[in-house]
């Protein structure tokens, strides 16, 4: 087939949560079929480095810089389309797919993320696909929750308008996917007419493989960008409220916070004993492999937490905090713990600090789950389904048989799949 994906984040190197999905998929596809990805550049080095790794994929970019895309954002403030959309429009890219829709056929067209829809959702003669991933309204909606007046005013602003634009959006494509049940639940209650389906985040087990050495007993490690909301507002209430609870029962436990951009207040945390922050750090998985626990206690998570994935594909048992945990195809228990206030994850890292053979079962486990149900061979798997049943649908509209009612026959089996969900996810 011949295939157009856009992406909102330019894929290559696929060195955050943003880009790993877009870019397996990519991957995935260039494989059997011809591939042209459209997508925004922001520097020299990302035009540099497409060059070199899209061997089998051609590329079309919008080149963009940081200050106009913000004047964008600000400009849209008193509009009903959502400001956020504005950070991720070029005009020179939407030339540019234009002009390639009007010379080329596609077999399928592939949209990565709601805030580039809007360069082909006026299409209407080839198969689409839109990955919502993450529901973007409700992660809005979760920050105005989160912050104060008058920020908490424009983050719910924001939400009610992706709302309005997802809904809008679902119905002028023929299939949008999410990443987990739980945002399939949110994608189905916008009411939209279409299939609906999801399929996971998968991990690189052979690059996050366990270590070989031996592991710092006292040592708890998170990971992520530092500069994010969730991982800051995280790490600040972890080390207020959950640290020195852990530290009561053992003195010399200590956590290392490693992620690009540390905020000030992240950095602040540093001058709390049993705490360190690294900052930006060329591989993480040595700290993964020194460390006895990896912690993820957000407060603020939706889809998955490519942190949890990558640390339990490394061997390294995790506590997730419940909306943490909820993104990951596992079992509260058995291949993590899960905890819900901060007397719980204090106990929970305590109980795997003490216990070697709880350590070693979670490891294990956890590795186990990791190679059997999110790997991108499994996540592909399920994308593929989606593909062909989006094909297939289209064909059958051609014929003029009836089309299934939206998002039926998806939601379906994705509850007969899933029938069985523990706490965390089926066994």
């Amino acid at each position: 087939m011949n295939i157009l994906l856009l992406c909102h984040s330019f894929p290559f190197p696929p060195t955050s949560g943003d880009k790993i999905r877009s870019y397996n998929i990519i991957q995935h596809l260039a494989v059997e079929h011809q591939v042209t990805v459209a997508t925004l550049v922001r520097t020299p080095q990302q035009q540099a480095l497409a060059a070199a790794e899209t061997k089998n994929v051609h590329l079309i970019v919008g080149h963009v810089n940081d200050a106009v895309q913000s004047a964008r954002m600000f400009v849209r403030l008193p509009t009903t389309t959502p400001s956020s959309f504005g950070y991720f429009y070029s005009a020179e890219l939407q030339a540019s797919v234009i002009s390639l829709l009007n010379r080329e056929r596609f077999d399928l067209i592939v949209v990565h993320c709601s805030s580039v829809a809007c360069y082909v959702e006026q299409v209407t003669d080839t198969p689409k696909i839109l990955d919502f991933a993450d529901m973007d309204s409700q992660k809005w909606l979760d920050y105005g929750r989160h912050r104060r007046f008058p920020l908490s005013l424009g983050y719910w602003l924001e939400g009610m308008k992706l709302v309005r634009e997802e809904r809008r959006q679902a119905g002028r494509f023929d299939t949008c996917t999410v990443v987990t049940p739980a945002e399939l639940e949110s994608l189905n209650a916008l009411g939209a007419h279409c299939l609906t389906d999801w399929f996971p985040n998968g991990v690189d087990c052979q690059y996050f493989a366990p270590g070989t050495g031996t592991h710092d007993r006292n040592m708890i490690v998170f990971v992520g960008k530092m500069n994010y909301f969730p991982n800051e507002q995280c790490m600040i209430a972890f080390c207020r409220d959950t640290l020195p609870v852990i530290r009561v029962e053992v003195p010399d436990a200590r956590l290392v916070i490693v992620g690009s951009n540390p905020s000030r207040a992240v950095r602040a945390l540093a001058r709390q004993q049993g705490v360190s922050v690294t900052g930006a750090v060329d591989d993480v998985r040595p700290y993964l492999h020194r460390a006895t626990v990896a912690v993820a206690p957000l407060e603020l998570a939706r889809g998955t937490q490519n942190k949890v994935l990558e640390a339990m594909a490394a061997g390294v048992p995790v506590v997730a905090s419940t909306l943490a945990a909820r993104g990951v195809d596992a079992v509260a228990g058995e291949h993590l713990l899960v905890a819900g206030n901060p007397v719980e994850f204090a106990s929970a890292v305590v109980s795997i600090l003490r216990d070697d053979r709880l350590r070693a079962n979670l490891a294990a486990r956890g590795r186990d789950r990791m190679l059997t149900h999110h790997t991108w061979a499994h996540a592909m798997r399920r994308f593929d389904e989606v593909v062909s049943r989006t094909l297939e649908t289209r064909l059958a509209l051609a014929r003029g048989d009836t089309r299934p009612a939206a998002g039926t026959a998806a939601v379906t089996r994705a509850t007969r799949d899933h029938a069985d969900v523990g706490a965390v996810g089926p066994r």
